[in-house]
């Protein structure tokens, strides 16, 4: 990429707004944000902000944010944690609850989260539980954080039974998606982040998957490919949200895999050396179209044309391809009867009647589920 074009995209930005009546936000799409981000968060109006963050992203970014933010009259802190899931913990949300309360953060103030999904997730609810909600803005650094986590109000803890099982709805008041914050990120996170931006054409738009088949390179190279993917799934995902912000709906369709997904995070213990999220969630996708398949809802043919998909770009989508194992059929079963979707003791499963044709099937009987299991588990 040239340095003219480069210079060009960073001066413009992608608006997706997220129109929720007096909780209205935007997310602001684009390269070089991070540059002006504290100019556009003091345009909220607070006086002051606690940075939470991570070791990873911290030394990066978090410095130069906070000297952004002091530089447009917003008094600011940073409040660093480990990386990796293991930080979605009650302990890490006692840790930053009494960060935040110590710098005297107000509720007109700001918590800024600034970092991946598990801090994001984590920021968030700290944010909804202190003094009984402060404001927060997302500043996303991976690429499933930008399509995914950063989007929606969505925010939570993992406990002991479960992924994101201790949580609460807490819209953002502004959310920066820095493209250009991605260059840098290792290619397994890319990878892990794309299977999000994917099951965004897989549960109602077949033309952004065949997008998607014929521009993932460039997504992944940094070229315009990349702002329009994060764009388009983000415009996605606010559209369930406005229609359905607490998931009592269709917003369920955004849990395409994850039912899955989660189950074998929690077997390998939130173990990221063996399995992140997005992995996790490529396995789902996978696992949630061939199930379909086996049902006789789905042809077999848009199964594997899901899987040589994400074979191609290099996501794991077997249970044979969990390092170490994925576990028994019993130990399956029993971590997704701690999915959120459970219901009177039945399992929904968000399945499909195709690509781009997801439905929520509520219900499904568990001898179904366990056949379908005990065959995948044989076939490895």
């Amino acid at each position: 990429m040239s340095s003219v074009s480069a210079q060009a995209r960073a001066t413009s930005a992608i608006t997706v707004p997220v129109p929720l009546g007096d909780r209205a936000y935007d997310i602001l799409v684009g390269r070089g944000l991070i540059e002006t981000a504290g100019a556009r968060i003091a345009a909220l109006g607070a006086r002051a902000a606690a940075i939470v963050t991570d070791e990873h992203v911290g030394p990066l970014y978090a410095q130069a944010l906070g000297r952004s933010l002091e530089a447009n009259g917003l008094r600011a802190c940073v409040i660093t944690l480990p990386p990796g899931e293991a930080t979605k913990s009650y302990a890490s949300l006692e840790r930053v609850c009494d960060a935040v309360l110590e710098a005297r953060i107000e509720r007109g103030d700001l918590v800024v989260a600034l970092g991946g999904g598990v801090i994001g997730d984590l920021a968030g609810f700290a944010a909804a539980v202190v003094r009984r909600g402060v404001r927060f803005v997302q500043v996303p650094t991976s690429l499933l954080s930008q399509v995914d986590s950063s989007v929606g109000g969505k925010t939570g803890i993992n406990s002991r039974h479960g992924k994101n099982l201790v949580g609460a709805f807490h819209q953002p008041s502004l959310v920066l998606a820095d493209t250009a914050l991605l260059d840098t990120l290792p290619v397994r996170e890319m990878r892990a982040g794309y299977a999000e931006v994917v099951k965004y054409g897989l549960i109602d738009d077949i033309r952004f998957f065949a997008w998607c088949e014929a521009n993932w390179k460039g997504i992944f190279d940094g070229g315009p490919e990349r702002d329009e993917a994060v764009a388009q799934s983000c415009r996605a995902k606010a559209a369930v949200v406005v229609r359905d912000e607490h998931e009592t709906g269709d917003r369920a369709l955004l849990n395409l895999g994850h039912t899955f997904g989660h189950a074998l995070e929690r077997i390998t213990r939130y173990d990221s050396s063996r399995l992140v999220h997005g992995e996790g969630v490529a396995i789902g996708l996978n696992l949630a179209f061939r199930f379909s398949a086996a049902l006789g809802l789905c042809p077999l043919s848009d199964a594997e044309r899901v899987e040589a998909h994400l074979t191609s770009v290099g996501l794991p989508t077997r249970l044979s391809h969990v390092p170490g194992g994925c576990g028994t059929v019993d130990e399956l079963l029993d971590a997704m009867a701690q999915d959120k979707k459970v219901k009177a003791g039945s399992l929904t499963f968000i399945l499909a009647k195709g690509i781009g044709q997801s439905f929520i099937a509520p219900g499904i009987e568990a001898t179904k589920v366990r056949t379908f299991l005990t065959s995948e588990i044989d076939a490895s």
